[in-house]
């Protein structure tokens, strides 16, 4: 990998994050033996990482594999933040959760998981929504942050907390076969802001759960997380602080592209409203004049099948998710080409008009739009798929 990367030195020499912890007991010395024979590493690297204190955000697909590395690595305190948990479609990437882990929450999973692989580490949970107000309170007692959120919001939240209390993080994003890391620390370099000022707006990206991602990418991109964290807990190596390490899983190729600081950015002194900075809408979920069940879709399907009733489902999901499972009746028109405004053309305003996605969130955007371009005769499934699969038709699978 690294003879595909441009050969030009960062100027920027970073000592070591941690101080040693004390000496190694003989276990930790076998345990950790292929470590301490590297030269740059040896027991006093060793140490850094006993001593050291990483959180985690999120067990999910690149959660899972930085947890098992780090705690194989010997990273002597390990946080996780994540309020979810595990579901039967999490398995195809998030490999430190199993089958019979499905239903719990996945900090607990990610727990045992660790003490099964090393029962050194300490691990300490929290099992809430990351969001300005906990944030600060949260990154105050780690070293170093591992960001692998899978939402805008959650990034600026992370990068503008970062950059308040002073610490580096370490950030890698994943979507279908691309993959992306880089090191932010505001007091010696660029920071996510810099590479991203502004967000994209609301709908435009597919999130993962609604385009996809292939499962092995999550391995190689969290792995390369926790390779940056080990290199600056240690003091080794040349970070990925000014560079982006992109990933093309499917052309098997890695390339960078090099990130500076804008010297004309104001200074991150607080943290801020990142829903409304990213353009998300609280769900549209006060709109109950223009919501409708899955039954009350079933009974109107009924009725247009009947020629009683004439209206457009609309599906505003993407095209692999509708592939999966669809309601009987629907068209598919996903978010992003109605709220870029390439689709009113498709959507008759003398009409009655159903959204609906999987669960509820999109078309509840959508919905809102819709409005604001002038229609009227808008409505959308509460609960989206979801709710129609549980209330409806249950024999029809989820994902």
């Amino acid at each position: 990998m690294a003879s595909t990367f441009t050969a030009n030195v960062s100027p920027i020499s970073l000592e070591p994050l941690v101080e040693p912890a004390g000496d190694l007991t003989p276990a930790e010395v076998e345990r950790y033996s292929r470590h301490l024979i590297i030269p740059e590493i040896g027991a006093v690297g060793q140490r850094r990482l006993k001593n050291a204190k990483v959180l985690v955000i999120g067990a999910g697909g690149l959660g899972s594999p930085a947890l098992l590395y780090l705690a194989a690595a010997g990273v002597g305190t390990l946080g996780i933040i994540d309020d979810d948990a595990v579901d039967l479609s999490n398995l195809q990437r998030q490999v430190i959760h199993g089958v019979a882990d499905v239903g719990r929450p996945k900090i607990e999973s990610a727990r045992d998981a660790i003490a099964g692989l090393n029962p050194l580490v300490d691990v300490r949970l929290h099992n809430v929504r990351l969001d300005a107000t906990n944030a600060l309170e949260l990154f105050a007692d780690y070293d170093l942050i591992l960001d692998g959120a899978d939402n805008f919001a959650t990034r600026y939240l992370v990068n503008d907390a970062a950059a308040i209390l002073g610490k580096p993080y370490v950030w890698g994003s994943i979507f279908r076969f691309d993959g992306q890391v880089s090191v932010f620390w505001e007091k010696y370099g660029p920071t996510y802001r810099d590479l991203y000022p502004e967000a994209p707006p609301a709908g435009s990206v597919p999130s993962c759960g609604e385009g996809g991602v292939f499962g092995m990418l999550c391995a190689a991109v969290g792995s390369l997380m926790v390779t940056e964290a080990v290199k600056l807990i240690t003091g080794v190596g040349r970070s990925l602080l000014g560079r982006v390490a992109l990933f093309d899983a499917l052309g098997g190729s890695w390339r960078e592209i090099r990130v500076s600081k804008d010297p004309a950015a104001e200074p991150i002194t607080e943290l801020t409203d990142y829903d409304a900075f990213c353009g998300i809408t609280p769900a549209a979920s006060a709109d109950t004049e223009h919501t409708i069940t899955a039954t009350q879709l079933a009974t109107m399907l009924a009725s247009r099948k009947a020629g009683l009733k004439d209206f457009d489902l609309v599906d505003v999901r993407e095209t692999g998710e509708h592939d999966i499972v669809r309601i009987d009746g629907s068209v598919l028109i996903p978010q992003g080409r109605i709220l870029a405004g390439e689709a009113w053309a498709e959507l008759p305003q003398d009409k009655d008009i159903v959204f609906h996605c999987k669960a509820g969130t999109r078309s509840a955007n959508v919905l809102e739009a819709a409005r604001k371009a002038g229609y009227q005769r808008v409505s959308h499934l509460d609960g989206g798929i979801l709710a129609w699969v549980r209330d409806v038709e249950p024999q029809k699978p989820v994902y």
